[in-house]
C-alpha cells in the first residue's frame, strides 16, 4: 500500500459568476464575489477519497496555497473525505502573484516532507487556466506523470492512467512515486453530507509558510493588462448557401 496522497485544492471565483475587470485593468473584481473549490480540484479529491476507500492508500492530505479564506476550500475536501489539511500561508501581493511554477514548488517540497508516494490535482484551474501546475510539480521531484487522466488503476507500485488527448484516448503505465492530473471524465465528485461537514470542522489543519519550506515567491512574469473580451457583434441570416458564400466572400473571410 502507498503511504500518502497529496491533493491540491485551489479556491477560485464560482464558476457561475460573471467575472469583472476591474477599472484599471490589474485583474478581475474578487470582493463580494463568490468564490469555491475548483471544479477540477474536486474531481482530484473525490479519485484520491476513492483511492483511500479502496484501501490503496493510508492517507488523504488536502494542500491550498493562499489566504485565511482558503481554509474554507481545506475543509470542503476534508468534508469530502480527506484525512487532514495543509493551509501554505500567501497573501497580499505574493498571493497576486502566485503562479503555477511557485505553487508547484511548495507542493514538491510538501511531497518530500509528507513522504507522499502521489500526487493528484486538477488538470487545471478554471480561474487562469494554465494548465501547468502538475506537469511543473512532476518535474521538480523529477516524478513519472499521468496528465488529462480520465481512469486511473493501481496496480503495486505501477499505476495506469487512461489519458484524454486529441486523438481519443492514450493507455500509459507509470512507476510511483507519481503526479497524475484528474480530467473531467474521471469520476463524478460527491456532496459533502451534513454529517462530514460537521466531522471536518475537528480534522486538523496544519498551517506554515512557503518559507517554513524553503519556497521563495519571487514572480518571474509581470501582467501588463487584464481586458474584457471584445463584445460580439450580431449575427446576419442568410437565405441560401450561395449567399453565405457570397457574404463570407465580400467580407474577406474566403
Amino acid at each position: 500500500m502507498s503511504s500518502r496522497v497529496l491533493v491540491g485544492v485551489k479556491r477560485v471565483i464560482d464558476y457561475a459568476v460573471k467575472i469583472r475587470v476591474k477599472p484599471d485593468r490589474t485583474g478581475v473584481v474578487t470582493d463580494g464575489v463568490k468564490h469555491s473549490m475548483n471544479p477540477f480540484c474536486e474531481i482530484a479529491v473525490e479519485e484520491a477519497v476513492r483511492l483511500k476507500e479502496r484501501k490503496l492508500v493510508k492517507e488523504v492530505i488536502a494542500v491550498s496555497c493562499g489566504p485565511q479564506q482558503v481554509q474554507e476550500t481545506i475543509r470542503t475536501a476534508l468534508a469530502m473525505g480527506a484525512d487532514r489539511g495543509i493551509h501554505v500561508d500567501v497573501s497580499g501581493k505574493d498571493y497576486e502573484n502566485l503562479g503555477p511554477l511557485q505553487v508547484s514548488k511548495i507542493l514538491a517540497a510538501l511531497a518530500k516532507k509528507e513522504d507522499a508516494s502521489l500526487v493528484v490535482l486538477g488538470k487545471q484551474a478554471i480561474d487562469d487556466d494554465n494548465n501547468q501546475t502538475g506537469q511543473m510539480t512532476a518535474a521538480m521531484l523529477d516524478w513519472a506523470q499521468g496528465t488529462f487522466a480520465s481512469e486511473v488503476v493501481i496496480e503495486g507500485d505501477k499505476i495506469k492512467v487512461v489519458r484524454e488527448i486529441d486523438g481519443g484516448l492514450e493507455t500509459i503505465q507509470i512507476k510511483m512515486p507519481a503526479v497524475v492530473t484528474a480530467d473531467l471524465r474521471l469520476n463524478t465528485p460527491r456532496y459533502a453530507t451534513l454529517p462530514n461537514i460537521m466531522k471536518a470542522k475537528k480534522k486538523k489543519i496544519d498551517y506554515m509558510k512557503p518559507s517554513d519550506l524553503g519556497v521563495d515567491l519571487i514572480s518571474r512574469i509581470e501582467v501588463v493588462s487584464v481586458d474584457e473580451p471584445p463584445q460580439r457583434e450580431a449575427g446576419v441570416k442568410v437565405e441560401s448557401v450561395e449567399d453565405l458564400v457570397s457574404k463570407l466572400r465580400d467580407s474577406g473571410r474566403i
